[in-house]
């Protein structure tokens, strides 16, 4: 799908040479430095498990420049279920030396419409470390809310950038907003 001067692609485990500079490149995890890919076998399994979930008809995209076809990040929506409540996960990497042109505020704009088309009845969230203010400028631009720091059971606690109200019993706030 072409979406400005970028190109998205499913993912796939073939991706790997392309995507694990940028995942393992430190400074693209400075707010997270426990999720950087320390080698391709990190970023393989991680390619194998977003490609098998586009058999429920959505997940994350590789990104490219269309004019040259370089991998420039990836990211999208995946569908997550929590508590027996579902959700679209937003996921958006850029590598570093392609921040600040606007790609990741294309990347989830196409991961909004494609979530909304997809199951629009599903809230579509952005975990976010409270401590990243890029990527909550990103969520904010793209029309987001910040719902408050919320439990998250895949790690630690995050803002919850979200496109509506979340149910507090599943996702429950950490501290009161």
């Amino acid at each position: 799908m072409r979406v400005g001067p970028l190109e998205l692609t499913a993912v796939t485990p073939d991706d790997v040479d392309e995507l694990w500079p940028l995942l393992s490149d430190e400074r693209l995890w400075a707010h997270e430095p426990d999720s950087v890919h320390p080698d391709p076998s990190v970023t393989r399994a991680y390619l194998e498990r977003a490609a098998a979930r586009w058999d429920a008809g959505l997940s994350y995209w590789t990104v490219r420049l269309a004019a040259t076809g370089e991998a420039v990040g990836s990211g999208g929506a995946q569908h997550h279920t929590r508590g027996g409540a579902d959700h679209w996960n937003l996921n958006y990497r850029i590598a570093v030396d392609h921040q600040g042109r606007g790609y990741a505020g294309l990347l989830v704009a196409a991961a909004l419409a494609a979530a909304h088309e997809a199951a629009p009845e599903r809230p579509c969230v952005a975990w976010i470390d409270a401590h990243n203010p890029a990527s909550i400028a990103v969520a904010r631009r793209a029309g987001l809310r910040d719902l408050g720091l919320r439990d998250n059971p895949a790690d630690r606690p995050r803002l919850a950038w979200a496109d509506r109200e979340l149910d507090d019993a599943v996702y429950p706030l950490v501290e009161p907003r």
